[in-house]
């Protein structure tokens, strides 16, 4: 199983009358992929959350390379590239079933005490897992 991967069908709300998602959609797609792959690596935006860890997404840039539509089954594929400090950045493809590039995106996010509400560097545990996994990622290639 991908841990980078996650696939679902466009909603009929998530589009307009032509039965194109609309781009606003799209973060939230991104939001599904960086949930999941963070989910496989045993890291859990709850627990996160709850431990005190905010991630608030500071940059969003989205590349539209193709319409999805309404019904169509598309995966999030999801990377990580680099060792979190005190922002973690992702890179995103979506692609239709047809294997056709429909987004590239990047977002970063910034790890935040919430109770000081203030920059904070990523926490040592989850180091150690996404450590873990870009160097698997290493070894595949």
């Amino acid at each position: 199983m991908d841990i980078n991967k996650i696939s679902f069908r466009v909603r009929y709300g998530e589009t307009d009358q032509m039965g194109v998602v609309y781009h606003g959609n799209y973060a939230q797609y991104l939001e599904m992929g960086r949930v999941e792959l963070l989910r496989g690596l045993g890291i859990s935006y709850k627990a996160l959350e709850e431990s005190g860890i905010i991630l608030p997404v500071i940059s969003l840039s989205v590349n539209f390379k193709k319409s999805a539509l309404y019904d169509d089954l598309i995966t999030v594929v999801t990377n990580l590239k680099k060792i979190p400090s005190v922002k973690i950045e992702f890179d995103y493809m979506i692609f239709n079933e047809k294997k056709e590039l429909l987004v590239e995106a990047h977002t970063v996010l910034a790890f935040i005490d919430s109770k000081k509400n203030k920059p904070m560097r990523c926490p040592e545990d989850l180091l150690e897992k996404i450590s873990e996994y870009l160097n698997s990622i290493k070894k595949q290639v």
